[in-house]
């Protein structure tokens, strides 16, 4: 199953620097019952760019959440055994959000089938989305729209021999 693991820069630094995404079990998002239910596709490939999605979102919040100095959304896809993946937090299915999985871990790095990073011109976006984040979830329009200008940046592919490159141009 193809799993997209929410980071930040300092977090995929962290992974670098270690060799592993995390003892595990690490949020994720993936092609669910559940995602396909909510975004009513049976289209693969639409459907792991809506896990990817999502997943560029929890990535926001850990930028809300943190003190990273750059602040670029930072997805990793990985390809795990099923048997790895349970539903929602805690395997609590009624609380997760569509797509939303915990995966077992330890999850090696060099499992890892690609990285998605925002490029550097999304950071101003991506930053005021992470500072508008709290309001947007309290109700705020103005707020939340902002929040939605953080998802006209595209996230952009890169291999997995790039990522001591990404790493360093996020020092």
């Amino acid at each position: 199953m193809r799993v997209y693991v929410p980071l930040t820069l300092s977090g995929l630094a962290e992974a670098h620097r270690t060799g592993e995404l995390g003892a595990g079990p690490l949020l994720a998002h993936a092609v669910t019952p559940a995602l396909r239910d909510w975004y009513r596709s049976e289209d693969t490939e639409e459907l792991e760019y809506a896990a990817l999605g999502l997943a560029a979102q929890a990535s926001l919040r850990l930028l809300a959440a943190g003190s990273d100095a750059d602040r670029r959304r930072v997805v990793v896809a990985l390809d795990v055994s099923d048997g790895a993946v349970s539903a929602g937090p805690a395997g609590e299915a009624g609380d997760a959000a569509p797509g939303e999985v915990r995966v077992a871990g330890p999850l090696p790095l060099a499992k890892a089938a690609a990285v998605h990073v925002d490029s550097d011109d999304a950071q101003a976006d991506v930053s005021a989305a992470a500072e508008a984040l709290a309001a947007a979830d309290g109700g705020d329009d103005a707020a939340r729209s902002v929040v939605d200008g953080a998802d006209d940046h595209e996230l952009l592919w890169y291999a997995t021999q790039e990522i001591p490159n990404l790493v360093e141009a996020g020092r």
